[in-house]
């Protein structure tokens, strides 16, 4: 239900307090981003300060991941069921203590603890910052313009944090662990006064604590996996009996929410070939520009010698562009459809990623590094809104929170895999250490971005697929979970905007009549 207090004005402009719950649920966007990529920059000076081992370190990055991606759907589902608005500032409140705690701790134990904590609140606060946007704003120009500032904002947020850890750094590491407890203590203090509330939701079943058990623990299993198995060895018996062990229970957790009567994730939404767009667009994207970021940084600093705040500076014009686009991009969407940008933004990096494998170890900024840049944050521009308006598009507002869950889900493991996948591939082609010159390390970097590139096509092909959809079918069934409740929704094509309207199915009695009239 909107609330009157954030509803737009007659004419569509947004009142002073919709501006200030956007700001807040932005706010907890962008430090989602920020941590993820502060921390990198900052991991030498946390093994020499602490005395950890490479292994180690590993996990402060890892343990958030862990966290995030593993809990993402309980946290979608939560906020369902428990309240979004309720959900948010209790894990806006756990990430502000953890950030606290993080920037204290004189042990690498405690400072993994802490980010696996932070990790495991914004499971709770994405899934819920991205209903609320949802159920605030109407769906159309408004929703699509707000999701456009949101997702940009942790687009910003991730840019910016190369850049605060650069500059951090440089005076201790322990900044950047306290840097965001402070802006998440100020957005708490203002989305208590701001955010609509909601109520639970009632009357749908009660808890799927099955379904949640089997859900969560596949996630972190897999999430787990992933991370570990460069380490181990893909092909070594504890990584195959894991990955084994997470088929069996996510075909548990597929029986258990066929069953459940109200499941933690509503299988028919995957029915929706839109939706499944999305969720594997957003994967593969995702995965194809971690695995990017992730080589880029060692070429830049390993091979040429950059410090880490000249490689931050390297990607700024990126996140710059995306930043600049952020107010914009909603009205992109508007006029040209999810489904076209989502093309274009693809094959935008798909030309970025392209032009990048013509580096060497004297490379022209200008010429390639740079042009790889904008290629890239405008492809991120138009794609990652995209993905996020497409995804909660003409989904009820009592599972919004389940679908943004789903969405982040898939944003996170997509992150994890093919980042997995890509050191994998580095790893193999690595040079011996006597044979180890900068050529050869450059020639093992070539591999690795053939393979972020090839899954930044795989993305384009699977979104390619969508515009032949929405030619030749004019209207999709959206199952639901009783045959009963289902619905035909007609898309009917007003200028750029798909109007949906949904007509209850018709059975029995009532509908022999009709038929007779």
């Amino acid at each position: 239900m909107i609330s009157p207090l954030t509803t737009p004005t007659s004419d569509g402009r947004w009142t002073p307090r919709l501006w200030g719950t956007l700001l807040v649920l932005c706010a907890a966007m962008f430090l989602d981003a920020l941590d993820v990529s502060m921390v990198g920059v900052a991991l030498p000076s946390i093994g020499a300060d602490l005395g950890l081992s490479t292994s180690a370190l590993q996990w402060i990055v890892s343990g958030y991941i862990l966290g995030y991606g593993g809990l993402l759907l309980l946290g979608g589902r939560a906020a369902d069921l428990l309240g979004r608005r309720r959900v948010f500032l209790v894990a806006l409140g756990v990430f502000a203590l953890a950030s606290l705690l993080g920037g204290l701790v004189d042990s690498g134990p405690l400072l993994i603890a802490s980010r696996f904590i932070k990790g495991l609140s914004a499971a709770f606060t994405a899934p819920a910052g991205l209903s609320i946007i949802t159920t605030t704003f109407p769906e159309g120009p408004l929703r699509n313009r707000a999701l456009a500032i949101y997702t940009t904002c942790g687009a910003t947020g991730y840019s910016m944090g190369l850049v605060f850890s650069g500059l951090l750094t440089e005076a201790s590491w322990r900044l950047t662990m306290l840097l965001p407890a402070p802006i998440a203590l100020i957005a708490l203090l203002a989305g208590l006064k701001l955010l609509p509330r909601s109520e639970r939701e009632r009357g749908r079943g009660g808890y799927d604590i099955p379904g949640a058990v089997l859900g969560t623990a596949s996630m972190l299993l897999l999430v787990f996996t992933v991370v570990e198995a460069p380490e181990v060895g893909w092909a070594a018996a504890r990584t195959i009996l894991s990955f084994a062990a997470v088929a069996v229970l996510l075909v548990a957790f597929v029986a258990v929410e066929r069953r459940s009567p109200s499941p933690l994730i509503r299988l028919g939404v995957l029915r929706s070939g839109p939706q499944v767009r999305a969720q594997l667009g957003a994967l593969t994207f995702v995965g194809s520009y971690i695995g990017f970021q992730f080589l880029v940084t060692l070429y830049m600093q390993q091979l040429l010698g950059w410090s880490a705040l000249h490689t931050a500076l390297a990607f700024l014009p990126a996140g710059t562009l995306v930043a600049l686009s952020a107010t914009k991009v909603g009205a992109v969407i508007d006029r040209f459809g999810t489904a076209r940008l989502m093309v274009l933004g693809f094959a935008l990096m798909v030309a970025g990623y392209v032009l990048f494998l013509r580096i060497d170890l004297n490379p022209g900024y200008a010429s390639v590094i740079l042009p790889t840049m904008l290629l890239v944050g405008s492809g991120f521009a138009l794609t990652f809104p995209s993905f996020n308006v497409q995804a909660t598009n003409g989904v009820d507002e009592h599972e919004q929170g389940m679908v943004s869950g789903l969405l982040n889900t898939s944003v996170q493991v997509g992150g994890a895999i093919f980042l997995a996948v890509v050191t994998a591939v580095v790893t193999a082609n690595s040079p011996e250490k006597g044979a180890a010159t900068p050529q050869a390390v450059l020639d093992s970097y070539r591999p690795g971005l053939v393979v972020v590139t090839l899954i930044a096509l795989a993305g384009l092909l699977i979104t390619l697929t969508g515009l032949r959809t929405g030619r030749d079918r004019p209207s999709v069934v959206v199952a639901k979970s009783n045959p009963r409740e289902a619905e035909r929704v007609t898309v009917r094509d007003q200028g750029a905007c798909p109007v949906a309207i949904k007509t209850p199915r018709v059975t029995g009695a009532r509908a022999r009549n009709q038929s007779e009239k």
